[in-house]
């Protein structure tokens, strides 16, 4: 069975930073592209970030662009997304998802609220 345990979520002003992490289990890990989804109060799924198998290929939505990273340890089966400059506007349930998109397997999301 996929699992997929996101946490490292808070409340922080703007301007500061987060880590969240995503433990996965289920699947063979080290050969999964995996992602990073949002959704904030009252509007849809967004795909924010990905991250290909080995690490290198990464994706990022213009809006996270500059300031997320994503990053995977195939060794620890985890996933990250480091935030940095948290804006107001980054405030959702955060989901890591096995592949990228809509059609893809997600976990339970960790909460992110950025205000002063």
């Amino acid at each position: 069975e996929v699992q997929l345990v996101e946490s490292g979520g808070g409340l922080v002003q703007p301007g500061e930073s987060l880590r969240l992490s995503c433990a996965a289990s289920g699947f063979t890990f080290s050969n999964t592209y995996m992602s990073w989804g949002r959704q904030a109060p009252g509007k849809g799924l967004e795909w924010i970030s990905g991250i290909g198998s080995g690490g290198t290929n990464t994706y990022y939505k213009d809006s996270v662009k500059g300031r997320f990273t994503i990053s995977r340890d195939n060794a620890k089966n985890t996933l990250y997304l480091q935030l940095n400059s948290l804006k107001t506007e980054d405030t959702a349930m955060y989901y890591c998802a096995r592949g990228f998109g809509p059609n893809s397997v997600r976990g339970q999301g960790t909460q992110v609220t950025v205000s002063s």
